[in-house]
């Protein structure tokens, strides 16, 4: 019995020792996903909004100077103060951009005129399809932040709920102005999505 109680105490101390490095190890883990999830949205959604800023920079180039300009006008707007909030968030959560932002600059303007191009009908086309994109990935980031911590994301959440609504507001101003009209307005939306949800793809990785 004398030589049990020391054994006794000693497996009770290193149960609890164990116990506590569990712990330990586990929330160092949960902060470490924590952090590579919100490291992921921040930077598509700063991409997405480059991007999106730089499709309605390309539609004005096109379309600045007709009636239609101010309405894009409105939107490119939008996209801008979007974009503004995505570097504020990406500096306090020492964020880093997507390597491929030179490319979206590029990609952005020449889709966005190029749609212009085939009038306002074209460059609404290409919202609808853009703003649907991004509307869905919001709802899906959403839905992670929500799984991951909603009280610790409250206010991430609060700004990608409201730049979804704005976004799907400009999904439904371009159908409200003729998108459908566009010539072969179903391929072109369809092969603008592929294309959004492609960029969304590589944006995640680099």
């Amino acid at each position: 019995m004398a030589m049990t109680a020391p054994i006794v105490a000693r497996t009770y101390v290193r149960y609890h020792m164990y116990r506590t490095l569990t712990r330990c190890m586990s929330h160092r883990a949960k902060e470490v996903q924590t952090k590579a999830l919100l490291d992921k949205i921040i930077r598509i959604d700063h991409a997405g909004e480059f991007g999106a800023k730089r499709i309605y920079q390309g539609q004005l180039a096109i379309l600045g100077n007709t009636p239609t300009g101010p309405i894009i006008q409105e939107m490119q707007e939008e996209e801008e103060k979007h974009l503004a909030e995505f570097v504020k968030l990406m500096r306090d959560h020492r964020a880093r951009p997507t390597v491929l932002l030179p490319l979206w600059n590029i990609a952005g303007f020449a889709l966005g005129a190029g749609s212009a191009l085939l009038g306002k009908e074209g460059a609404m086309a290409c919202t609808v399809a853009v703003e649907s994109v991004i509307g869905q990935h919001y709802n899906d980031q959403i839905r992670e932040l929500m799984e991951d911590d909603p009280e610790k994301h409250k206010e991430l959440l609060k700004t990608l709920k409201e730049f979804r609504d704005d976004e799907l507001h400009h999904h439904d101003t371009g159908l409200e102005h003729d998108a459908e009209k566009a010539p072969f307005y179903n391929v072109m939306t369809e092969a603008i999505k592929v294309g959004c949800k492609g960029a969304i793809w590589i944006s995640e990785k680099i």
